[in-house]
């Protein structure tokens, strides 16, 4: 089978690298949805891509082993593709007028592309297109932020209910799109549960008040997160 850069290797050798090379890239990128308490970490990301990977490799080795019969790997990319549509439909949740999930049923699409760039025999493209994604989760919110206008910033103070300490991943979410993080409180409700009520202060565009609240709820402890405007000179 082909490895690129590397050229026609015996079918173990060359699954052998398209197995470890799979579960690497896709452990990368769920290790950083897994660090966000996003419902797809790196075990699902992993299976995801190296799933792909296999039933890509499978098809292409079947067609290999009987030339001049009509056989067409793409037809298992597309069983692929649909496959992935309802893992991210599983993972996309509509409730009260918000729908949350959506970016994580995009990641798993584009994991899928990755363990299927694997299987064709392509680790190097797949690896780019890995780091691309790796950038567009990490990068994109700073960047927005960057170029906001301060006087278009208003202060907010939040409250978020959960079932154990989500400070830390509740600041890194803010963090990609604030600035200022003042936490006003965190009180223990009630210590059977570990049910906790955090507020904080923050200043951000309105514009960012739905998405931050959305991600917030995706994480799994969450129970409730509010929104409330306070007037400029608060903060």
């Amino acid at each position: 089978m082909y490895i690129e850069f590397i050229g026609e290797q015996p079918v173990y050798i060359s699954m052998g690298i398209k197995v470890v090379c799979s579960i690497f890239l896709g452990g990368f990128i769920g290790y950083d949805r897994e660090q966000k308490m996003k419902s797809a970490g790196i075990k699902t990301n992993m299976l995801i891509c190296l799933g792909a990977a296999t039933y890509t490799s499978l098809s292409v080795l079947t067609m290999s082993e009987h030339m001049g019969t009509v056989a067409d790997p793409n037809r298992m990319a597309a069983q692929i593709v649909s496959g992935i549509g309802f893992l991210g439909a599983g993972a996309i949740i509509q409730g009260r007028g918000n729908v949350v999930g959506m970016t994580t049923a995009a990641t798993v699409w584009v994991v899928a592309a990755i363990g299927m760039t694997v299987g064709f025999g392509y680790p190097v493209i797949a690896s780019l297109i890995t780091i691309s994604l790796f950038a567009v989760l990490r990068l994109i919110n700073p960047v927005y932020r960057m170029l906001e206008s301060e006087k278009a910033k208003q202060n907010f103070y939040i409250e978020v209910l959960s079932n154990g300490r989500i400070r830390g991943h509740v600041k890194e979410i803010l963090y990609s799109r604030v600035e200022d993080i003042e936490i006003v409180s965190e009180e223990v409700l009630d210590a059977v549960s570990d049910e906790r009520l955090l507020t904080l202060n923050v200043q951000l565009h309105p514009r960012w008040v739905a998405p931050i609240k959305r991600e917030i709820k995706t994480l799994i402890r969450v129970n409730k997160v509010e929104f409330h405007q306070r007037d400029r000179d608060i903060l």
